[in-house]
């Protein structure tokens, strides 16, 4: 397996690369990234064949897509993939007054929740300018879970239901993006979406990994049945899948509990027993299942990104998943890679 296959995207008139570059980290995500290393982040996945991009209004308050567009401008449009999303409107603001927290020194705009119809077109448009590029290929709804909204999430949802997707099927049906789909945390909040409406793809945070594949019960099924591509982003659950079960370790971006810690330790022993990096079992489990194309990961430095593509094709014997299997360390009805 290698991060630059081209893999087909569902239903959808696509193609995407088996490893799509995440922008979180270079909307400086917890902390700082300086303009050269976010550009050369950018450079060094398209020299590796990458050629699938997601970004968003939210990561950094608009400055993840003004790093990422500076970086594509001047690559043939046709040549790349880019994602975007829509539920959040931007407004500049002076910096004093904002509050950017997570983000270090973000983009000098104000975030604000908007899941209506005219606040879709304005989320798309205004992404258009920040990237400063002619089009975008798939829009996602985004952080209508309840990870994201609480209480509230079930009046959010109703909301993007009916004005985020009208807006989103308009600009599908004139060819101004090619695949619209929902971006959360929580695959049950995917499953009622396509449920109640026509879809093409879906981009799901941390919930099907090595140490969950509860997915498999309803949502990933469905999407099978009707050609629905899923991304998985979060394959490492937020970290530990990448340090292992070590002192700190973080799942779900807290402290990982204890009953996580032990069985990311007996999935590290059968690693041991087969020579495979745990963060490569991770990243090439995922996208064993028919329906995801494809791995979104960010990175904070050069190294990071180079490690994780060697990881991606690091050769993985199938016994290994076998043993995996007989452990009950992943669900049987688990697709693993041939």
């Amino acid at each position: 397996m290698q991060p630059s296959d081209r893999r087909r995207f569902g239903r959808v008139d696509l193609d995407v690369t088996a490893f799509a570059f995440g922008t979180a980290p270079i909307g400086n995500f917890l902390r700082e990234i300086d303009e050269t290393t976010a550009d050369v982040m950018v450079q060094h996945a398209w020299n590796a064949g990458i050629r699938f991009y997601d970004t968003a209004p939210m990561y950094g308050h608009g400055l993840s897509e003004l790093r990422l567009g500076h970086s594509l401008r001047w690559k043939n449009r046709s040549d790349f993939v880019l994602a975007s999303k829509v539920g959040r409107v931007l407004k500049a603001k002076k910096r004093s007054e904002i509050d950017f927290s997570p983000w270090a020194n973000a983009a000098p705009n104000e975030m604000t929740f908007d899941y209506s119809y005219d606040g879709t077109m304005r989320s798309f448009e205004d992404s258009l300018q920040r990237l400063g590029l002619e089009h975008i290929d798939m829009l996602f709804i985004h952080d209508i879970d309840r990870f994201t909204r609480g209480d509230a999430q079930p009046e959010v949802f109703r909301q993007a239901m009916d004005g985020c997707w009208r807006a989103l099927e308009k600009l599908r049906d004139e060819g101004l993006v090619k695949a619209i789909g929902v971006g959360v945390n929580e695959w049950e909040v995917c499953l009622e979406a396509l449920r109640q409406r026509d879809f093409d793809c879906f981009l799901l945070a941390g919930r099907y990994t090595l140490l969950e594949q509860d997915a498999l019960n309803e949502f990933l099924p469905l999407c099978e049945e009707r050609n629905v591509a899923v991304i998985v982003g979060g394959g490492f659950n937020s970290g530990i899948l990448a340090t292992g079960a070590v002192d700190g370790a973080k799942y779900n971006y807290a402290p990982a509990p204890l009953a996580v810690m032990d069985k990311v330790a007996r999935i590290e022993a059968v690693c041991r027993d087969h020579n495979v990096p745990l963060p490569a079992a991770a990243l090439q489990f995922v996208v064993a299942h028919p329906a995801i194309p494809s791995f979104c990961a960010g990175t904070r430095t050069v190294e990071q990104l180079s490690q994780n593509l060697t990881w991606f094709s690091h050769p993985i014997p199938a016994e290994f998943w076998a043993d995996l299997k007989q452990r009950k360390l992943i669900r049987e009805d688990a697709p693993v890679p041939e």
